[in-house]
C-alpha cells in the first residue's frame, strides 16, 4: 500500500520527467488546480504521451486527477489505455451519481480498446460537506479504491479557520472518511496534504495524528515531504517485532486448541488486538519480511 501520493503539475514536462525519480510511493498527476484554463488541453495531451512511454505498472503507483464535471469526464474517456496508469482522482467529486457517471465512461472505454474492465481505478476527493455527508456512498461507489479530503476547498465552504496543523476543527471530517473507507472494505483514506515542507518536525506532529485516525498514507506536494511521511507510515522495527510476537503466540495457542493468548507482559490477547498486529506486519518493510523467510 503506498503511504506518499506526490503532486507533479501536469503541464510540467520537466517535472513529469524526474517525477518517477523523486521516491514517492505513489504519483498524483495534476489536470485541475495546478493548471491554467487555457494550458489544460495541452497537459493532458502531454499526460496522456508520458503514460504511453511508460512501462506497464512502474515501481511507483501513477493516478491523475482529472478536473470536475463534463470536462474531467472528456478527460477520463482519452486516458484510458496506458497500462502504467493506476487511477483517476476525482476533484470536487460531488456524490455517488459522480462516481457511477466515470464508472460508465470508462467501463465502454475500455469495452472499445479491448481492455478488461475496472483496470483504472477512482479516488474521490471530498470537497464540499455534501459531498461529506455522502462518504459512506462514495466509498461503496464501483470502481472506488480509497477517498481522500480537499480541506482547503471544505474549510472555505464551512467557514473555518484551522489555526494548527493538526486541525482538529476537521476531526469529524477526518473520522468520517475513515468510518466509510472501512464499512465499504477498502483501503483506508489518503491523509490530505499540508503545506509545510520546510519544518520537519511539525509535518511530522501532523502525520502522525493521522496515523493515530487510522490513515496510513498522504498526499505530498513537495518532494522534502516524502522522508517524513515515510517514516511515521512505516512501523519501526521494534514495532514489527512486537506484532510478530503476538502472532506468533496467536497463532501457536490455535494450533494447539487453546483459547486464552497472553503477551509478553501477562495481559491477554484477543482477536482484535491480533488484527492490529497484522495490520502492522502489512506495512511493514520488505527486508524484515524477506529476512524472516530466511532464519
Amino acid at each position: 500500500m503506498p503511504r506518499s501520493y506526490l503532486y507533479v503539475p501536469g503541464d510540467r514536462p520537466r517535472m513529469l520527467a524526474k517525477a518517477l525519480d523523486r521516491g514517492a510511493d505513489a504519483l498524483i498527476v495534476d489536470l485541475e488546480d495546478a493548471v491554467a484554463p487555457g494550458a489544460k488541453e495541452t497537459a493532458l495531451r502531454g499526460v496522456r504521451d508520458w503514460l504511453e512511454g511508460l512501462p506497464p505498472r512502474p515501481g511507483t503507483g501513477i493516478w491523475v486527477r482529472v478536473n470536475p464535471g463534463p470536462d474531467g469526464l472528456r478527460e477520463a474517456a482519452r486516458l484510458v489505455g496506458p497500462a502504467a496508469l493506476s487511477g483517476l482522482c476525482l476533484a470536487k467529486c460531488p456524490g455517488p451519481q459522480a462516481v457511477q457517471a466515470f464508472h460508465d465512461v470508462l467501463t465502454e472505454r475500455e469495452a472499445h480498446l479491448g481492455l478488461p474492465p475496472g483496470g483504472v481505478a477512482l479516488s474521490p476527493l471530498l470537497e464540499s460537506a455534501g459531498a461529506v455527508l455522502d462518504a459512506p456512498a462514495l466509498a461503496a461507489a464501483p470502481r472506488v479504491a480509497h477517498l481522500q479530503a480537499g480541506e482547503a476547498d471544505l474549510c472555505a465552504e464551512l467557514g473555518m479557520e484551522p489555526r494548527s496543523e493538526d486541525r482538529p476543527e476537521l476531526l469529524v471530517v477526518r473520522t468520517t472518511l475513515v468510518l466509510a473507507c472501512a464499512a465499504a472494505g477498502i483501503a483506508p483514506p489518503v491523509g490530505p496534504v499540508s503545506t509545510v515542507f520546510r519544518d520537519p518536525a511539525a509535518l511530522r506532529s501532523s502525520t502522525r495524528a493521522l496515523r493515530r485516525l487510522g490513515y496510513r498514507s498522504r498526499a505530498c506536494i513537495h518532494p522534502d515531504q516524502l522522508a517524513v511521511v515515510h517514516e511515521v507510515f512505516t512501523p519501526s522495527a521494534g514495532e514489527v517485532a512486537a506484532a510478530r510476537d503476538l502472532v506468533d503466540r496467536f497463532e501457536a495457542a490455535a494450533r494447539e486448541g487453546r483459547g486464552v493468548v497472553t503477551g509478553p507482559d501477562g495481559r491477554m490477547v484477543d482477536e482484535a488486538v491480533v488484527r492490529i498486529a497484522r495490520r502492522v506486519l502489512a506495512g511493514a518493510p520488505e527486508e524484515e519480511e524477506v529476512s524472516r523467510g530466511h532464519r
